[in-house]
């Protein structure tokens, strides 16, 4: 098979598009930086905080419609282990944006926080926050990884072209933008990304649907026909597992410094909130083509295509069902813009991972930690050196990656266990502390890697209840994730308790106190408090003696009445006196 030279020509002309306007919003961004009274850095990651609500809107919802979300949702309906029932990504990054907007958004943005890092930052110091800045890079690594090589698997399909050459070329124009215009270039070419998905995407599924290869997915979807119905099940065995993904997509997606940048960049928490609900909607909405590409996928009898047998499922070429099917399924010219669709999807996503992770390591790390006397104009190439490092990091990873959904779950994963508790912790209770914060993390990710993990080949040391051999792998029905996040989090409420409980009582030296959690102010209120009572003893003490000599003057007077005028009789001759020296002084 040749290259596909119109459809090559497409993308060319889709990125030239995207580039132009990645350049055109730089120049904005050096406009606002030019207004800018604070720090010009912040212009880059947060964009001078004046996004429209239409701009944030878009470019939140292109962010969650990646290539992850697009093809992993396909690969899953289209999986006939799985099903529909199973593809959770829709609901679940609706159900995400809503939970962060109703509980996430105005809290973070109130306190006009630049990343997800900050207020780990205030609360427990440069050390802590390293540590969890490294689950979070890792986490949009991967991420970026896994959306980078959905478009490889779409190019490698439908042009003719080896994945890491789409890789490497599609990597290259979103480092490229991302490095002129940061948040400003980010933002407005997710506009154009996101036009391109809505309508690639929808514009497809016609032709999938009529195609005479395929059956009507109404059928396919309850019964059995060339695999089992696309509809999947949910079983009293499998209904743990899966509402453990539930939570994983829907409580890991509140952590993303990627949803915070949106967040951070409103004009105002309600906007931030507004700009959460409305991507909810969107989100969903783009989530349909996905299933629908899946079922029909489902529906048709490879046999009569192309693609012959066997199946794409038995070739190990589930992850590619949504090119697969475009290329297969559909008329050259619609494949195209799918094309499009994906390649949008793609660049919407990758671009936010690679400021996400810059913006954090430049704001909180080098800033905070590093180089705190850097300068504006420092800080800027550390920005545009990071977006490159991170880059590279992430197309070399892509280039690697065999699944596109497991490289999606793994980095929900980690921001669920590692980085999740710590949040939840640090916005909304107030006594966790630094020590906590390391036993959480410590318990709660070995906890969860004793779990076992079948993307590395990982077997479980720990066998929850329900856990069973099946084909040599060693699979957990029990929902170990939402177990080993809500571990952590127990631990870092009671190890934060415990030490802030030992350091105030004197049973730790208070040498030992790293953090700074014995409440020095505690001794102060008791010395307070014991002086207030000592006053208020002696209060007593003089209002007790005052009340026994005025009963003794008033006992005095009632049997002696010549007391009394001869009291008066000196008042008057007193009060005499005074007046006439008075009068001769003036």
């Amino acid at each position: 098979m040749a290259v596909n030279i119109p459809g090559l020509a497409a993308v060319i002309v889709f990125y030239i598009i995207i580039l132009a306007t990645g350049i055109w919003a730089s120049r904005k961004s050096k406009r606002e930086e030019e207004k800018c009274t604070g720090e010009k850095s912040e212009v880059s990651i947060v964009g001078g905080r004046n996004l429209s609500v239409w701009v944030g809107i878009f470019t939140m919802t292109a962010t969650w419609v990646g290539g992850g979300y697009i093809l992993g949702t396909a690969e899953v309906v289209y999986s006939p282990t799985q099903g529909m029932a199973w593809a959770i990504a829709p609901v679940g990054y609706a159900l995400s944006l809503f939970c962060g907007g109703l509980f996430f958004a105005k809290p973070m943005r109130q306190k006009n926080f630049v990343t997800v890092m900050d207020p780990f930052q205030i609360r427990y110091g440069g050390a802590v926050t390293s540590a969890i800045f490294i689950f979070t890079m890792l986490a949009e690594v991967f991420w970026m990884a896994c959306i980078l090589s959905a478009l490889g698997g779409t190019m490698k399909v439908i042009l003719d072209i080896q994945s890491y050459q789409s890789i490497l070329i599609s990597a290259a124009v979103a480092i490229l933008y991302t490095l002129l215009g940061g948040m400003y270039s980010v933002a407005y070419t997710d506009i154009i990304q996101l036009g391109f998905i809505t309508v690639s995407l929808w514009l497809c599924i016609p032709f999938l649907l009529i195609n005479p290869s395929t059956m009507d997915i109404r059928l396919t979807a309850v019964n059995e026909v060339y695999q089992g119905p696309w509809l999947g099940t949910i079983d009293s065995q499998t209904v743990w597992r899966w509402l453990d993904d539930m939570f994983l997509v829907i409580l890991a997606g509140v952590c993303f410094q990627s949803y915070y940048q949106r967040v951070l960049s409103a004009a105002s928490p309600i906007q931030a909130q507004v700009t959460c609900y409305a991507a909810a909607i969107f989100c969903f909405f783009l989530g349909i083509p996905s299933i629908l590409f899946g079922a029909a996928a489902a529906s048709t009898d490879w046999n009569q295509t192309s693609y012959g047998l066997p199946t794409p499922y038995e070739k190990g070429e589930a992850g590619s069902i949504l090119p697969i099917a475009l290329h297969n399924l559909c008329p050259m010219y619609i494949s195209i813009a799918g094309i499009g669709a994906v390649a949008g999807a793609v660049m919407s996503s990758m671009d936010s991972a690679l400021l996400s992770c810059t913006s954090m390591f430049t704001h909180n790390i080098y800033k905070r930690i590093l180089r705190n006397k850097a300068s504006d104009r420092e800080l800027q190439f550390i920005i545009r050196l990071g977006v490159l490092v991170f880059g590279v990091i992430g197309t070399g990873l892509a280039m690697s990656a065999s699944s596109v959904y497991g490289l999606w779950l793994i980095s929900g994963e980690m921001m669920y266990t590692a980085v999740f508790p710590q949040l939840v912790c640090t916005l909304f209770i107030p006594g966790s502390n630094g020590y906590g914060a390391i036993a959480g993390l410590l318990g709660g990710t070995t906890l969860r890697v004793l779990s076992g993990e079948p993307f590395f080949h990982i077997s479980p040391v720990i066998h929850f209840p329900g856990c069973k051999l099946i084909d040599g792998t060693y699979v957990q029905f029990f929902p170990f994730k939402t177990f080993s996040m809500v571990v952590s989090l127990l631990i870092i409420v009671a190890v934060s308790y415990l030490a802030t409980l030992f350091f105030n009582w004197g049973l730790l030296p208070e040498s030992w106190d790293i953090y700074n959690v014995k409440d020095t102010s505690s001794s102060n209120q008791n010395e307070i408090k014991m002086k207030e009572k000592a006053n208020g003893h002696l209060e007593n003490k003089s209002s007790k003696c005052t009340n026994m000599a005025f009963s003794l003057k008033l006992c005095l007077l009632d049997q002696h009445p010549e007391v009394l005028i001869s009291l008066l009789q000196t008042t008057l001759v007193f009060e005499a006196y005074l007046r006439n020296k008075i009068t001769e002084d003036l």
